[in-house]
């Protein structure tokens, strides 16, 4: 199921913005001090680096991703979520002329 809606948050009200304007996102604080980031990536290919875990979920449009250490570029849609270790890399790609991927990244 696709989260539509986060209650009782805080907003941080200045976007990050990363890799001169494709990647950009808010950051979210809940009530007991968790963490999580609220974004879009444009069409682009971009190469991230995580410091804790995280879960990626669609939210809206489509991208493909690739785990540091894997040949494979997997599809993700509107629903479904991918595991990114903690200390590591992964590429993502969103195609020329596609929606943009629209996320919610859960630190874990």
């Amino acid at each position: 199921m696709t989260t539509e809606k986060i209650d009782n948050i805080t907003v941080q009200t200045q976007a990050n913005v990363y890799f001169g304007g494709k990647c950009i996102s808010h950051g979210i604080t809940f009530a007991d001090g968790s963490k999580k980031s609220v974004g879009v990536i444009l069409p682009a290919s971009l190469t991230f680096n995580t410091g804790a875990a995280e879960i990626m979920e669609c939210v809206g449009g489509a991208c493909e991703y690739r785990l540091a250490g894997s040949d494979d570029w997997l599809l993700s849609r509107a629903g479904e979520r991918f595991s990114v270790p903690a200390h590591s890399t992964f590429d993502i790609r969103v195609a020329a002329g596609c929606d943009a991927y629209h996320y919610i990244c859960h630190f874990a």
